[in-house]
């Protein structure tokens, strides 16, 4: 009687311990398939960012809601602009891209408005820096300061220039336009026709106050070898002044370089190691800077720049040669003709130095 009583007892803690790990199962491969199915969406969420990052929001969609400073601290917020139709451009005066367009929507200002839309620019930078260029300029669109915890989640991760047209309900009404040619464009688009624009396209029919391209100041690309060099007369870092005519019968290795650029800091030691080498045999250094005087010569303190460097107003000389970064560099004939393609970044300038150095050497014997 025990042992049956034992057995019994046995099978009943061995049933419910099979329940247990039965039901401890089912738990478990229930937070499986929860699991995976956090995963899918996940991936899915972030795959529908990445692709809202790289194509923009589709037309039809509202832009969300903002609320931005302008140039004289009044808070502007999306809805203020309700009834109007708005190209949205993410901007920074700083970026030679937008520079390169700033006339071309200057002139497009006007005709916009008879449109009934206008330029907003969702810039980055502080009230005075703006004001200043869009006085340069004669910009006379709404400026909005951009701060790095409000920027536009459609503009977040993006460079400069992109751009969103709305309508006046707010809702995205042309596909996105992403880089200058494409901002330009949209913005051409726009002003020539009070219909809802179409995707930008560069064959579009010209409004009668525009230029083409090809007849533009600014050089959409690069200046390639066999080109005239542009002629500058700017002043160095002593207040003196420096002309590419003044080179003549000379080779001159013109470097464009930033202050604030860590390649050009990388790139420095090279240049002045050239310079010393082959200063007596008719090879010219020149480096172009750009933001303040100031702090252009501390950076020639601080690596032992003993040939010219100039400062560029902005992007105006890169403009010209039709590049916009740093570091890059040409090498200039003695004749004042671009000698070879241009040279981009650190490594590409390097290998164009150690060319223009085997030069100086066979030009010495």
């Amino acid at each position: 009687m025990t042992t049956l009583l034992l057995s019994l007892i046995l099978i009943s803690i061995w049933v419910g311990f099979y329940q247990l790990v039965k039901q401890q199962g089912r738990v478990l491969l229930r937070l499986d398939a929860l699991e995976r199915g956090a995963k899918i969406a996940g991936n899915r969420a972030s795959w529908l960012h990445d692709r809202a990052v790289f194509d923009g929001l589709p037309s039809g969609s509202v832009f969300p809601a903002f609320e931005l400073p302008d140039l004289s601290g009044k808070t502007c917020t999306l809805s203020d602009f309700r009834g109007q139709r708005l190209l949205l451009i993410n901007w920074n005066f700083d970026c030679g891209f937008c520079e390169a367009i700033s006339d071309d929507l200057v002139r497009l200002e006007a005709d916009l408005e008879r449109q009934n839309a206008r330029i907003v620019f969702l810039a980055s930078g502080d009230e005075s820096f703006n004001r200043e260029h869009a006085a340069n300029h004669g910009l006379k669109s709404l400026i909005l300061l951009l701060n790095e915890n409000k920027i536009p989640a459609p503009f977040d991760h993006q460079g400069t220039p992109v751009a969103y047209f709305v309508d006046g309900q707010a809702q995205v009404a042309a596909p996105f336009a992403s880089g200058a040619d494409q901002v330009l464009a949209l913005a051409r688009s726009i002003a020539s026709s009070a219909a809802e624009p179409i995707e930008p396209k560069p064959e579009r029919s010209r409004l009668k106050s525009e230029r083409p391209l090809a007849e533009s100041r600014i050089e959409r690309n690069v200046l390639r070898a066999g080109t005239p060099a542009p002629g500058f007369r700017l002043p160095d870092l002593q207040g003196h002044i420096v002309s590419l005519d003044d080179y003549r019968n000379r080779r001159v290795l013109l470097v464009f370089s930033d202050p604030h650029c860590g390649p050009c800091d990388e790139l420095a030691p090279h240049l002045v190691q050239l310079h010393q080498e082959h200063r007596n045999n008719g090879l010219a250094v020149i480096l172009v800077g750009r933001g303040g005087k100031e702090e252009n010569r501390s950076k020639a303190e601080q690596f032992g720049f003993r040939f010219p460097v100039v400062v560029q107003d902005n992007w105006k000389l890169s403009k010209q040669y039709g590049i916009f970064a740093t570091p890059v560099a040409f090498f200039i004939g003695e004749n004042g003709v671009i000698a070879s393609d241009v040279a981009v970044g650190k490594d590409a300038i390097l290998a164009l130095v150690a060319d223009v150095a085997r030069l100086g050497e066979r030009s010495v014997q």
